[in-house]
């Protein structure tokens, strides 16, 4: 008899474990699956705090609850942030775009007048400094639209050629004024290479990084070379100018970065930065390898595939 009753009692004991241990496994499943919905919805960018009934949550989805919904109202915030920037931005430009072409035009108007040799130079002085802060806001609306997001890139798979072809054309003529060649360099197998890249602001890019190597070569030249691989194809941008310090590498593509060494020379240092900025928004990335006195070689590396660059709609944004 007594033998029985420890028989049942362990029986029973095992069924209300099974009984503990299959309501636990169902309850953790739910709650993970309630997780899982929330997350989906806030990833969505639907997530909100009205969805919730409270009584059905444990105290760790309420507090998920909680923070996702403080996130979507921190992205619904900065979202309202960037539009209300791209207005602040496209008004900037527009009201500064009239007096600043008035600015040129007076300019070029007075150099063609008859004047003494003080006045002329004056004159130049205000052309210069007018073409300075028209490039300089010029920088800075792009700079801010590309960091905000508002401007958004769309590469496409493409020929890199034609885009290097336009973009020595430009610089042509600054060349030719200081006598440097100019010359662009094919790969050696003799195929077209192809890349993924935005061509607009690609050639924004890679118009920065000649114009910097034109302004800071004073004999010699500029050589591009295109080397394509198997996951990028690289556009190397080489000049025979001053070079760059070692520990400057990294501080030329910062923003409004100034050499100490050509601080007397025209720029207002955001030209790299835009470069790096449009470039690393392609999947792709820029590489220097310079010394002072030996030149520069700045190495354009752009995706071969379409990169991954999609992001979950605004909550991360």
């Amino acid at each position: 008899m007594y033998h029985s009753a420890i028989t049942v009692t362990a029986i029973i004991f095992i069924i209300v474990s099974i009984v503990i241990t299959v309501h636990g496994y169902f309850s953790v499943r739910h709650t993970l699956m309630q997780l899982d919905r929330m997350l989906d919805r806030a990833i969505a960018g639907d997530f909100s705090a009205e969805q919730i009934d409270e009584s059905m949550f444990s105290a760790l989805e309420f507090k998920l609850a909680r923070y996702l919904d403080a996130s979507a109202v921190s992205a619904r915030n900065t979202a309202l942030e960037k539009e209300r920037l791209q207005i602040l931005l496209s008004d900037i430009s527009h009201q500064t775009r009239t007096p600043i072409a008035n600015l040129r035009l007076y300019s070029e108007l007075l150099q063609e007048q008859a004047l003494d040799e003080e006045s002329r130079g004056y004159v130049n002085a205000v052309s210069i400094q007018t073409q300075k802060l028209d490039f300089l806001i010029s920088s800075l609306v792009k700079m801010s639209r590309l960091e905000t997001g508002v401007l958004s890139l769309h590469p496409n798979d493409g020929p890199v050629m034609p885009l290097l072809t336009k973009a020595l054309a430009e610089f042509a003529q600054a060349a030719s004024a200081k006598g440097l060649f100019l010359r662009l360099i094919p790969p050696k197998s003799g195929t077209e290479p192809h890349a993924f890249f935005d061509e607009k602001w690609t050639l924004e890019a890679i118009c920065n990084l000649l114009d910097n190597a034109v302004k800071y070569t004073e004999s010699g030249g500029i050589t591009v070379k295109v080397i394509p691989f198997e996951l990028f194809c690289r556009i190397e941008i080489e000049d025979t100018g001053i070079g760059i310090d070692e520990e400057e590498h990294a501080q030329v593509f910062s923003r409004f970065y100034r050499s100490r060494h050509v601080a007397d020379a025209q720029g207002v240092g955001v030209g790299l930065y835009l470069a790096r900025e449009i470039i690393a928004k392609e999947g792709g990335y820029i590489k220097l390898k310079s010394a002072p006195g030996k030149g520069s070689v700045f190495a354009v590396c752009l995706p071969v595939k379409a990169p991954n660059l999609t992001k979950p709609k605004d909550f991360f944004a």
